[in-house]
């Protein structure tokens, strides 16, 4: 790089336009600049197309710091889950995203992989940052202790996907428990007796729920579960589960996933094992995420709402940003089962 790239690259770093620089060269007032920029039609139509085309031209860039002090508002809401890799949890910021998008708010995500230190430092750095709220999938450890932290800090809170037993927030969820034992109930239906589970962190709600519900449909059944595998979430737990899964004894006819991401590792080891999904062992998975359908064979699964749970959950923090009653306390999605090949 020249010389002379290089002190361009500086003065470019060190320069911020700002509002008063535009109104000068425009001979307007910053009042009319900063409602041109936000295309307020109190500004009449040209003024405005003059305005923006030179803050292109300058490269001015929003100071929203500046205006939150102003309003008291930064118009930005964190969204905090345990695994962005999973879609599922894509599916449920894109819907997030695009209600909020209608108030004129924008997200910032993080992914806190289950762990509670993770989790309270991304909500410090959101604190410090004076976010207007939070969209929360609780890590396991989280207490109603913590939630009310968060809150008498004045930071609204709303919980999504999972639910902190006693929380003084709105939370918006599947209804895990029924749409397991929905799913088990059709595997015991087709005449599976020998039904493994596999995955689940059983400390938080979903875990919890899904399980209960499996164990549920089983019991009414008068079976029991052949084989049990807690505590895994990812492709590749379900990848190492399929050698678990293929060498026990009584080997199962059946394998109930926590969630569809943990269905498409076992699958893909099976296949690697000489064990035909659907035909030689039914597999099902749960959330019903992009891929499900296309798979082979296509997953049998649930569909676990996860654009009405971002939608609502939505809707809840920005009642609670705006200053409102949100439109629930505790709201649970109903989900559907979806029926493919890969149960047989």
């Amino acid at each position: 790089m020249t010389t002379s790239k290089r002190e361009d690259l500086r003065r470019f770093r060190r320069r911020r336009v700002t509002l008063s620089q535009l109104a000068a060269q425009l001979e307007v007032s910053t009042a009319t600049v900063s409602l041109a920029l936000r295309d307020n039609p109190a500004v009449s139509a040209e003024t405005r197309k003059r305005v923006q085309a030179l803050a292109v031209e300058m490269g001015y860039i929003y100071n929203r710091q500046a205006a939150s002090l102003r309003t008291a508002r930064t118009d930005i809401v964190g969204v905090v889950v345990h695994d962005v890799l999973n879609p599922y949890f894509a599916e449920v910021f894109r819907a997030v995203e695009a209600e909020l998008e209608t108030y004129g708010l924008t997200i910032l995500i993080c992914n806190h992989r289950d762990s509670i230190e993770r989790q309270r430092n991304f909500v410090q750095v959101l604190q410090q940052q004076n976010a207007d709220g939070l969209v929360l999938c609780p890590s396991v450890g989280t207490t109603v202790a913590d939630i009310d932290a968060i809150m008498r800090t004045g930071t609204p809170v709303t919980l999504v996907c999972r639910d902190v037993d006693g929380a003084n927030a709105p939370s918006v969820r599947g209804d895990d428990r029924h749409g397991m034992y929905e799913i088990t109930r059709l595997l015991i239906d087709k005449g599976h007796k020998d039904i493994a589970f596999v995955g689940g962190l059983r400390y938080t709600s979903s875990g919890r729920d899904r399980y209960a519900g499996f164990r549920e449909a089983m019991t009414e059944a008068g079976l029991v579960p052949v084989l049990d595998i807690p505590e895994l979430m990812t492709q590749g737990d379900g990848r190492k589960a399929a050698e678990i899964i293929a060498g026990h004894s009584p080997r199962p006819s059946a394998v109930v996933c926590f969630n569809d991401v943990l269905a498409f590792g076992l699958m893909s080891s099976f296949g690697r094992l000489g064990i035909r999904p659907g035909i030689d062992m039914a597999v099902t998975g749960y959330d019903d995420v992009d891929g499900s359908e296309t798979w082979a064979p296509a997953l049998t699964t649930v569909e676990n709402g996860s654009e009405e749970i971002g939608r609502e959950a939505a809707r809840a923090i920005y009642a609670l940003i705006a200053g409102e009653e949100p439109p629930f306390e505790h709201k649970l999605i109903a989900p559907h089962l979806v029926i493919r090949e890969s149960s047989g």
